[in-house]
């Protein structure tokens, strides 16, 4: 994990979103990307913790044209997919990461699995 060592059980929203705003601003990452990861942030760690009994890993990486954020947690379960019908409770903020990012990633494991999502970075004018 990039950022000052938590232990994963007790990982809580601000506590990622902190980690978060240290990398991206050790980068000089603008405030729009900024939020647009934090969203990310914010949600991916909320659906482990809701969902998956709790985050097992998590990182920020930035990347050569891209903010990576990985979030691992103890259950194989996939996020609901994007599509779900409206009268279907939940799911909107697994649309929401997809929405913002390039590209997800599922990795599944025997403990696990680890969700990584692309944020890319703004073209340089």
């Amino acid at each position: 994990m990039t950022g000052t060592p938590l232990r994963m059980p007790d990982l809580r929203c601000e506590d990622a979103r902190q980690v978060a705003r240290d990398v991206l601003s050790a980068h000089g990452v603008g405030e729009r990307l900024a939020a647009d990861v934090l969203l990310v942030v914010s949600e991916l760690v909320s659906n482990a913790v809701r969902h998956a009994g709790g985050v097992t890993g998590f990182h920020v990486r930035h990347l050569r044209d891209c903010v990576a954020v990985d979030v691992s947690d103890a259950t194989s379960a996939c996020p609901r997919a994007p599509g779900t019908p409206a009268e279907v409770p939940g799911g909107f903020g697994w649309q929401l990461v997809n929405r913002i990012a390039a590209r997800t990633e599922i990795r599944c494991g025997l403990a696990g699995k680890t969700i990584t999502a692309l944020i890319p970075l703004p073209a340089a004018t």
